[in-house]
């Protein structure tokens, strides 16, 4: 029923569906669903489920031409340098590689390349359990190309990134490689930033004109003036080159005679609200 359910979550804080799982599976019997989600690492695991996991790493599977790239979460950075976690984040990219899910949620629910009798949700809640933080799978990129995919890790797994280019030496993949490490762009070229993006930095660059004191046609012209600035800040292909500033991504690949289709920058913990603990003010 709903209120032994109910019940269930308020003694262990395990998840709805894993006490009903736990219920069906001892008859309705409290104490024994309990002992059931406990043998699961489950009651242990859901305490840590609202700690931020914000520390942990990257990392890449390769296989042909598919290559996958994941990002682990772990509470603290001296689990990052777990084998046992290093090992399970390693797995996830070979599952995503092998299976293609489409989201997060898919790839859970999928039976684990490495023990099959669990899906990927129930080893890692067997991870958080007996290595006793807070996990999260985070995100993931696959590439499936006729090209080259080269891949980069940065910072002991801190920042990870996937490119995938056409008529490209190991040499030049690399570059762009760091080249997006480094200088971290949003889009491809021009043509992959959305009209809305556009037009609010427009307008924003607008204003800063006119609050120096430009009439508004002025300001105008300043903006189409002012908007390669933007798009070199934020499209790789317009970037200066990293090793040689006095070019641009764009004329290294025309020199190369070289195409990049797609990449990925994966950084650890990226946008996660961290808690700061202050332990003077807490004394």
């Amino acid at each position: 029923s709903a209120k032994l359910v109910k019940e269930l979550r308020e003694k262990t804080g395990a998840g709805m569906m894993d006490c009903k799982k736990a219920l069906e599976a001892c008859d309705g019997d409290i104490e024994a669903s309990f002992d059931w989600l406990r043998e699961k690492g489950i009651a242990k695991s859901a305490k840590k489920a609202d700690r931020i996991a914000a520390e942990g790493l990257s990392a890449f599977a390769i296989n042909g031409n598919v290559a996958a790239m994941v990002e682990v979460n772990s509470e603290t950075d001296f689990v990052a340098k777990n084998e046992e976690f290093k090992t399970f984040v390693m797995d996830v990219a070979k599952q995503v590689v092998k299976n293609n899910p489409a989201t997060v949620e898919d790839l859970l629910a999928e039976k684990s390349i490495s023990d099959p009798e669990k899906t990927v949700q129930e080893v890692l809640t067997n991870k958080i359990a007996t290595i006793g933080e807070n996990m999260t799978i985070r995100r993931f990129e696959r590439f499936e190309t006729t090209g080259t995919v080269e891949k980069y890790i940065h910072g002991d797994g801190k920042i990870g990134v996937l490119v995938d280019m056409e008529n490209a030496t190991p040499e030049l993949a690399k570059d762009i490689c760091m080249q997006i490490a480094a200088a971290k762009p949003e889009f491809l070229d021009r043509d992959s930033v959305p009209a809305e993006r556009v037009d609010k930095d427009m307008e924003i660059l607008k204003v800063q004109a006119m609050n120096e004191g430009k009439p508004a046609e002025i300001a105008e012209k300043m903006v189409q003036g002012r908007i390669g600035k933007f798009y070199g800040e934020i499209c790789l292909v317009d970037q200066e080159f990293v090793k040689d500033p006095s070019i641009k991504v764009s004329q290294l690949l025309k020199e190369k005679n070289a195409k990049i289709n797609r990449f990925a920058r994966l950084e650890k913990g990226e946008g996660i609200e961290k808690v700061e603990e202050n332990f003077a003010e807490e004394v």
